[in-house]
């Protein structure tokens, strides 16, 4: 075997090509590092509508949300009770079929599907009458069971609660459980008859919630959504990944940040990115975001569904991962071999 000393040229040599092998890769990561290339954000998907993250303009006619009483409207599956004034004998409980009739004493077979609760009360004590069983009779018609007998919840708040005649806002949520920290105070309200949706705002103060505090009827379905959070990414010290918003008060970059445990070092600080998504459109805004802690620009509010980006500095992170101590070390192996 034939050994060389390290003082031999053909060894120089292969020291030489490897420490300058070894500089050019440092020299590359300094140039990676210092590189403020920005991705361009072309925005989500093209769809054939734009009715995405659509603001809901709150109800305001107060004819809508004021109606007065409500004849409510039997349909298929209500359980209704008829008393008679005159007569406390005559109290018939039936459900309504599904043909929509249901079989009453001394009557028979009477269709009350898609009748109001008045107008089927005329059409049995017009038939009592006509069959000559009573002489002016006073008929009450009460839905003990049914779809029309509750309100629905649905959304964020799971419920079923039953109403008789009306009830309000405030109490039907109580009733089931009231809101939690992730829904929406912007309460939307499905009512059978009305073309629209009521569009209710609760506000961010408790103590005036009471101005949105409108009656509400048997059949009616309420969406609670949910507020809305905003995407965490980047270089912060917590791999919170989302914050959800909060009903009560706004959320702003210097808050989020605090929740995401503050930034690192390796991050591009004078290139922050809010990205935030309006319908089908995206739009980028880009912050220093020391200046914005430091207090000497806006502190901006975030939005449901925004992206807040801290891209990381290649080589901070690379000198963070360690990987500029390897290089260092095999630098100074190889001056150490020459």
């Amino acid at each position: 075997m034939i050994r060389l000393s390290r003082h031999h040229p053909a060894v120089r040599l292969a020291h030489g090509y490897c420490l300058a092998g070894l500089w050019a890769a440092a020299y590359i990561l300094f140039l990676m590092g210092a590189s403020e290339a920005r991705a361009q954000f072309s925005g989500p998907a093209t769809s054939s509508t734009a009715t995405y993250n659509q603001e809901l303009t709150a109800t305001t006619d107060r004819a809508i949300l004021y109606p007065g009483e409500r004849d409510i409207v039997l349909t298929i599956g209500d359980n209704i009770a008829i008393h008679l004034f005159s007569d406390g004998k005559y109290a018939p409980q039936v459900r309504i079929n599904n043909d929509g009739t249901v079989l009453l004493p001394l009557i028979g077979i009477v269709h009350l599907e898609g009748l109001s609760v008045t107008q089927a009360e005329d059409l049995i004590a017009e038939k009592l009458e006509s069959d000559g069983m009573y002489r002016n009779p006073q008929v009450t018609l009460q839905i003990v069971e049914g779809p029309n007998a509750v309100v629905t919840i649905v959304g964020e708040v799971h419920a079923v609660v039953p109403v008789v005649g009306t009830r309000h806002l405030l109490d039907v949520l109580s009733t089931a459980g009231g809101l939690p920290p992730t829904a929406s105070h912007v309460i939307t309200i499905n009512r059978p008859g009305v073309p629209k949706p009521l569009v209710v705002d609760l506000g961010t103060d408790p103590m005036l919630s009471s101005l949105g505090n409108i009656p509400v009827f048997p059949g009616d379905t309420i969406v609670v959504s949910r507020i809305g959070i905003v995407y965490i990414l980047g270089s912060f010290s917590s791999q919170l990944g989302t914050i959800p918003l909060n009903a009560y008060t706004p959320l702003t970059l210097t808050e989020a940040t605090a929740l995401a445990g503050g930034y690192k070092w390796e991050g591009r600080f004078n290139d922050l990115r809010i990205i935030r998504t309006v319908g089908d459109h995206r739009t980028v805004a880009v912050y220093d975001i020391k200046k914005v802690l430091n207090g000497k620009v806006p502190d901006p509010i975030l939005q449901p569904n925004d992206i807040v980006y801290l891209p990381p500095v290649p080589l901070k992170q690379f000198i963070t991962s360690g990987g500029l101590g390897t290089t260092l070390g095999l630098i100074s192996l190889a001056i150490a071999l020459r």
